[in-house]
């Protein structure tokens, strides 16, 4: 290549040889590097490689285009393209061989001499050699040679015996009848063989892609474009083919030849070279003048046959494989992402393109990272808890439990809608005890068990009831017996909570004989017999020794409502801040003691203090305070960001009576999110179970009919004529989907009264009921109907492919989809099933163990 800047050839079946061609032709040896000494003769190609000067070849001058022989034998068979349109086959002194000695020297010569542009060797037959040359008026550009023939017609070899240097005095060596010869009075600047093919040839003429086919070489395909520079083909797709001209590249379907698919970013400065790499699925290296990157086009998509196509994914990167411009480069044949490249002063440097690395976190929390031709996952080791203890995993396992579809008594409000109470109820306690002002009676007790009168104030009034319903410590109604309430806290053997309830009840013996009972059941704690002690020994004497001794000895109790207890005996009347503040006694207890001892200002400020903590906190015991209002839309909020449990957070603002709730964007973001979550999980049965519990709670949530079936020669909608009947409950029914068989059948358009088009399958017209596939017996009918009722409205369903337009019934289709991937019907190749990228897709929620 005289003049113009080096080039590089990867042998094709050695892998440790290349070839750098300048104006002669330089064979070197690649090897790994054992030591950081370079050997004498050696070249540094990088830190692991070095490179050796095997041999040189000089005897083919005015080099404009090099081939290497795709076969092993003759193994370092090269045909270079020359000024004057010559095609020499030389070796670079490897092999001694017969067959090599027969082509080494052989020449091909053109009627007319013009320069030869490019070379390309028949990857099937590789004695078929084509060359590209320049224009000329009488001649063609695209010859066809066979390196084994040995004709010379004897009229030319006179002209030939001119032509030729003095040292070509074997005749037999000079070619001068190509096979075949295309493209007259063209230029041919590049060409490819098509791999699909041993006789399909695609060039770059001067002003068109052309390809053509050698079995009629008096018609060809092309297409009118200036990108004709460079034509390549992916190895790994072989109707993709890339072209170039000036700085765009173009990417071109042989089977849409009409124009290119993609066009790439055009580069500022011209390009001098585009090649597909040899072990990577669509990546394209693209090269321009003087310039040091190498751009990379990695495409994400492949093409199919079938259907729309989408334009591909392109992924562009940069390498910068020295500092130096590049001249050429050339991507190593077997390994990965390798490549040698060459600067203009011949200076080398062996470089490898890392990979992108894809990172994938999947919703069942699992990392997993693709490099290369690699699939890593990440575990952790030891850690499982902490997997266990994320939110995703327990909303994940919940929902498969049918978590909050199940559960009717999550909210016991709705028990207790009675008279003009049912606005409070769903308020919650907080606005049902302001509405008590002044409706509040207080009344004066003593202790049960207490000898003297002690000046203990209860108030009462029907809101503070209604509170202490909701707090579970009484039932329904002006009844304040809690001892149904202690009853089941003695099955649950939650002693300390049961006497703490006695006491704040005003009644110690109760609470004296619950701990004595806890005590002798052996799952209590023994120190239970100690504690009713002290309280048997209770005197309400402000001065007394028993007081001081609980006052200071509560503290060390490890139980809270052991703590509560002694706080409330030791505590003076109306000041009951030991109880109220003790932060580890449940929530809706506190409430319930608040409600009974302290007074409508005190309670309220205590309620709203109360509430105020528990939404800064998030707490969902908030709820009995705010109810499913705005406030507990905020408590919940607070929730929701410090836990992330969008699952509780939904399920619990569908019970929100108040329109105004639901409608809330944060309630319906939590909603969608938990949809979504759903979704991504592919608990797709999940979802629908939760849509329609949504739409009993919400009816505005519900969506309208987004698909309907028209009729094809009036384009009504059959759905909508359906529904227009006034009669009630004439929907689909009259079109036989119930499943019944003696549903009356309508097989035509109520609008036009044209017939509805038949099932691919059984052939009748739609509308009619098919309660089984075709070919299942009467007996297997029975069966499947008894069993499966629910299925039988779906299987009469239109149901159709979006490509080919052919359907039929639903249940038909199914049942053909399963054992077949193309369309039913039989002129058609369809492969329908092919094209559903969620229908081979199993529900994640059938698999689990």
């Amino acid at each position: 290549m005289s003049g113009s800047k080096p080039d590089i050839l990867w042998a094709p079946h050695h892998v440790d040889r290349f070839v750098v061609c300048d104006s002669e032709l330089s064979l070197y040896h690649i090897e790994s590097a054992v030591s950081s000494e370079l050997k004498a003769g050696s070249l540094r190609l990088s830190e692991e490689t070095t490179a050796t000067l095997l041999s040189i070849n000089s005897d083919t001058p005015y080099m404009k285009c090099v081939a290497w022989y795709p076969k092993y034998d003759p193994e370092c068979l090269l045909a270079v393209g020359q000024a004057n349109g010559r095609v020499v086959l030389t070796s670079l002194g490897q092999d001694h061989n017969s067959k090599s000695k027969e082509l080494i020297g052989k020449e091909f010569v053109p009627k007319h001499a013009r320069q030869c542009n490019t070379l390309a060797w028949n990857p099937l037959d590789s004695n078929w050699l084509a060359a590209g040359l320049d224009k000329h008026r009488a001649d063609f550009s695209v010859l066809i040679w066979d390196i084994s023939s040995k004709y010379t017609p004897e009229s030319a070899v006179a002209t030939e015996k001119v032509r030729l240097s003095a040292g070509d005095t074997e005749a037999g060596l000079v070619v001068t009848k190509p096979l075949y010869e295309l493209g007259q009075n063209d230029a041919c600047l590049s060409l490819c063989w098509l791999p699909r093919d041993q006789k399909l040839l695609l060039a770059g003429m001067h002003r068109n892609l052309a390809i053509f086919d050698l079995r009629n070489t008096s018609q060809k395909m092309f297409v009118n474009t200036k990108a004709v520079q460079g034509v390549t083909v992916d190895p790994y797709f072989h109707d993709r083919v890339a072209s170039f001209y000036e700085g765009q590249v173009a990417i071109w379907d042989l089977r849409k030849f009409e124009k290119p698919v993609l066009t790439l970013t055009e580069q500022p400065k011209p390009l001098t070279k585009v090649t597909w790499c040899p072990t990577r699925t669509g990546l394209l290296a693209t090269l321009t003048r003087d310039s040091n990157i190498i751009r990379l086009y990695d495409m994400q998509h492949t093409p199919t046959p079938i259907g729309d196509e989408t334009e591909p994914t392109i992924i562009e990167r940069s390498v910068q494989p020295c500092d130096n411009y590049i001249a050429s480069f050339a991507w190593h044949p077997t390994s990965q992402n390798r490549m040698v490249v060459v600067t203009p002063n011949r200076t080398m440097s062996d470089f490898t393109v890392f990979e992108r690395i894809s990172l994938a976190w999947s919703p069942v929390t699992s990392l997993m990272w693709a490099c290369g031709r690699h699939l890593y996952e990440c575990t952790e080791e030891g850690k499982a808890s902490s997997l266990e203890k994320d939110i995703a995993t327990k909303m994940r396992l919940r929902a498969l439990s049918r978590y909050g579809l199940d559960t009717e008594q999550v909210w016991r409000n709705h028990l207790l809608l009675t008279g003009n109470k049912g606005s409070l109820v769903y308020a919650g306690i907080k606005s049902i005890v302001k509405s008590s002002l002044g409706t509040t009676e207080s009344l004066r007790h003593r202790r049960s068990g207490s000898d003297r009168q002690a000046d203990i104030i209860q108030y009462l009034s029907e809101e503070r009831s209604l509170a202490l319903q909701l707090c579970g410590w009484i039932k329904k109604g002006m009844d304040l017996d809690v001892e149904p309430f202690l009853n089941s806290l003695e099955q649950e053997g939650d002693w300390e909570r049961a006497a703490a309830v006695a006491l704040f009840n005003l009644d110690i013996r109760r609470a004296i004989q619950i701990l004595n009972k806890g005590a002798s059941s052996g799952k209590g704690d023994l120190n239970l017999n100690v504690v009713a002690m002290a309280l048997s020994g209770y005197t309400d004497e402000k001065n007394s020794l028993w007081r001081e001794m609980c006052s200071t000895l509560r503290l060390q109790l490890n139980n809270p409502y052991l703590c509560a207890m002694f706080a409330f005996l030791t505590s003076e009347s109306g000041s009951y801040d030991g109880v109220l503040y003790e932060n580890k006694v449940a929530v809706r207890d506190r409430v319930a003691f608040a409600c009974k001892f302290l007074s409508d200002a005190q309670l309220n400020r205590f309620i709203e203090k109360l509430t105020n903590e528990l939404k800064d906190a998030g707490n969902l015991e908030g709820i009995l305070l705010t109810g499913l209002t705005k406030d507990g839309v905020d408590l919940m909020e607070s929730y929701v960001d410090r836990t992330g449990d969008v699952q509780t957070a939904s399920y619990c603002m569908l019970q929100g009576s108040p329109s105004d709730v639901l409608k809330d964007e944060r309630v319906q973001y939590w909603i969608e999110n938990y949809r979504n979550l759903l979704d991504a999980w592919r608990f797709w049965h999940k979802r629908a179970e939760f849509d329609i519990h949504r739409s009993k709670l919400d009816p505005s949530s519900k969506p309208l009919a987004q698909v309907f079936v028209s009729c094809n020669f009036c384009g009504k909608s059959i759905s909508y004529s359906c529904s227009a009947i006034p009669h009630q409950g004439r929907g689909f029914s009259q079109y036989g989907v119930s499943g019944s068989p003696t549903k009356s059948k309508v097989t035509s358009c109520p609008g036009c009264r044209k017939p509805l088009p038949r099932c691919a399958l059984c052939l009748i017209n739609m509308g009619t009921p098919v309660s089984s596939c075709p070919g299942v017996s009467k007996s297997d009918e029975k069966v499947d109907l008894s069993k499966d009722k629910k299925l039988a409205q779906f299987n009469n369903w239109f149901t159709w492919c979006h490509n080919c337009r052919h359907g039929g019934h639903a249940g038909h289709m199914l049942s053909w989809f399963r054992d077949h991937t193309e369309c039913p019907v039989s002129a058609c190749s369809c492969k329908c099933m092919q094209l559903d990228t969620t229908g081979n897709l199993i529900p994640a929620e059938t698999i689990q163990p």
